[in-house]
Parts: C-alpha cells; sequence; structure tokens
C-alpha cells in the first residue's frame, strides 16, 4: 500500500521554498519507521497559532515547535481501502530557527527531528518529561528511534 501525507501552510504565510519537499520526506519516514496505510496531515504556522492551540489544548501559553494531534481512527476510502488516520501535526516556522540554534544545528535537521518527532507521537509514542538536550544521550525510547531514524535522514536536504 503507501501512505497519505497532505501538507498545508497557515492562512496569509508565505510558502518556504522547502514547502513542496515536506511532504515527499514525511513519506520516507513513514516508510523507514515501517508505518503503512497511513493519513497523516502537516499545518506549518507562525508562533501566534501555536500558542493558541498550546493555550488551548495543554494550558501552555506561549509558542511551541510541534504539537501533534492523534486520531487513531480508520476509514474506507471510495475504493474501498482501509485507511488509518494518524493525526496532525502543527509546526511553528517562527520557532524552528529558533530551536535550530538552541541545538547548535541547521534549520535542515532541525526540521526533519521535528517531522519525525511528530510522527512517532502520532503513533502512539511519548517521551514523558524527557526532551532532548545538546549533548545529552536519550534515554526513552521514543527518542532513541527519532534520533537513529534522523541519523539515517543525515544526507536529505530539505531546507
Amino acid at each position: 500500500m503507501s501512505n497519505k501525507v497532505l501538507v498545508s501552510i497557515q492562512e496569509g504565510l508565505e510558502e518556504p521554498s522547502w514547502f513542496s519537499k515536506s511532504e515527499d520526506f514525511e513519506n520516507k519516514i513513514l516508510d523507514k519507521l515501517g508505518y503503512d496505510g497511513e493519513e497523516i496531515s502537516i499545518l506549518f504556522c507562525n508562533d501566534e497559532f501555536i500558542q493558541n492551540l498550546n493555550n488551548e489544548y495543554r494550558q501552555i501559553d506561549s509558542p511551541t515547535d510541534i504539537l501533534s494531534f492523534e486520531n487513531g481512527a480508520t476509514y474506507e476510502d471510495e475504493s474501498g481501502v482501509e485507511w488509518f488516520s494518524a493525526g496532525d501535526m502543527i509546526i511553528s516556522l517562527e520557532t524552528l530557527p529558533k530551536n535550530a540554534e538552541y541545538f547548535g544545528v541547521s534549520q535542515n535537521e532541525e526540521l526533519k527531528r521535528l517531522l519525525i518527532h511528530g510522527t512517532l507521537h502520532l503513533n502512539g509514542y511519548d517521551h514523558e518529561e524527557e526532551h532532548i538536550e545538546p549533548g545529552v544521550a536519550p534515554e526513552c525510547e521514543m527518542l532513541k528511534i527519532q534520533e537513529d531514524a534522523l541519523k539515517d535522514f543525515a544526507a536529505v536536504e530539505l531546507i
């Protein structure tokens, strides 16, 4: 089978030059992690938009890099194929460069990390209170998988 990836940008924002590459890369992530028959949507937005969502759903009144909203439902399309609706990722284009600077990595690497991170969340992984810290090896399974997958995509240039 395959996967469906729907990528969009917040109304009023200009598409980044790399925007069209994100759908193909997300499909590569899904393949690499062994997911098949999934539908995922990705929305790129600004800090104000993600801050509003973060406040509404997590009661944290500040922007964040990524939010993932699991769906977990299955549906059948018009041709009778069953799909797993994994959910939605929302990624802030304004926080992306801030994170890259904090981690001492390129925006390209940080974007790939966020997409892998969101994909894992949409498939039931959680990292509890642990977060990636510069120079500190992750301990939880999710973050180990994330960082291993990121290494596998080191040569991929999105940005």
